[in-house]
């Protein structure tokens, strides 16, 4: 079992936890993932991880309610348990395989949206302790869902909120404020957007003309996070990639946002994953136990 340490409602619907689990906590890196469950016939749920603390031995996730499996999580409180909390699952960030001191000569910025908030985090703070400071675009749709903002500004060189409807920051869409800082003469090396698939897509739309390489860290469902179900499926230019091996980063101006999206809607019902089966033809894993 593994012990919830801290459990906290960020805001509405969206709630933070630290857990107790010290050999994850020990050789996880920023932009990995694990998989939870709330007991042994509970719902497999991924999860970015926000932070961790590898002297406490604890990992920190944010999550969101939005199905049975996140409603009984957000049920949960400190001194309770997970029965599962597997990881570090995925590759580990770009980042944190390249010399530090190219990385000193780079100019990143990373775009947040929503959610999308916790698993830039680490990575921005990674950086920071690091001695690189990036650009931060936080994006919500109104400022009562604006999350960790705070912990934020503490490691981000430059930290630019923005909503959707002008409540809070900046006023807009976060690719407004990515085309108002290049217009103002920054320069970016790189890119990285983690958010909805709607709005890395437009983000990746919009840096590709501007020609600023773009990384995306892509949360597709999953069921067993080792490769073998298919369910996670991603086109990343003409090659067929799975988001819990091969990913969760991947080059965001080769990514086919309009079929990743359109293959997450259908993988929710069972004649959608029917017509997967027949349209992905001998490519299709079918081993996530949902296809039969």
């Amino acid at each position: 079992m593994f012990k919830i340490v801290k459990a906290k409602e960020l805001t509405e619907n969206i709630y933070l936890m630290d857990v107790e689990a010290p050999r994850v906590a020990k050789s996880c890196m920023p932009g990995q993932f694990v998989i939870v469950r709330t007991n042994e016939e509970g719902e497999r749920i991924p999860l970015t991880i926000c932070d961790y603390d590898r002297e406490k031995g604890t990992v920190t996730i944010v999550f969101q309610v939005i199905g049975a499996g996140t409603t009984i999580m957000a049920g949960l409180k400190e001194g309770d348990a997970f029965a599962d909390f597997v990881g570090p699952l995925g590759c580990p960030s770009e980042f944190v395989n390249e010399p530090i001191e190219e990385l000193k000569n780079k100019k990143i910025l990373f775009v947040a949206g929503g959610v999308g908030t916790a698993p830039v985090y680490p990575q921005v703070k990674w950086l920071h302790e690091n001695g690189i400071d990036a650009d931060v675009i936080v994006g919500a749709k109104t400022k009562s869902i604006l999350i960790l903002e705070e912990e934020m500004k503490a490691v981000a060189g430059n930290l630019y909120v923005t909503t959707d409807d002008g409540s809070y920051g900046r006023s807009g869409m976060v690719t407004q404020t990515i085309k108002d800082l290049v217009e103002e003469g920054k320069k970016y090396d790189v890119c990285v957007a983690i958010g909805p698939m709607i709005m890395m897509k437009f983000v990746c739309m919009l840096t590709k003309e501007l020609e600023i390489p773009t990384v995306v860290s892509l949360n597709p469902i999953m069921v067993d996070g080792t490769g073998m179900c298919g369910a996670c499926r991603v086109t990343v230019g003409d090659e067929v990639k799975f988001a819990c091996v091969d990913g969760p980063e991947f080059d965001g101006h080769k990514v086919n946002f309009d079929e990743a999206m359109r293959r997450q809607q259908m993988y929710k019902t069972a004649e959608g994953r029917e017509i997967l089966k027949i349209q992905e033809g001998d490519t299709h894993h079918g081993g996530c136990g949902n296809c039969d």
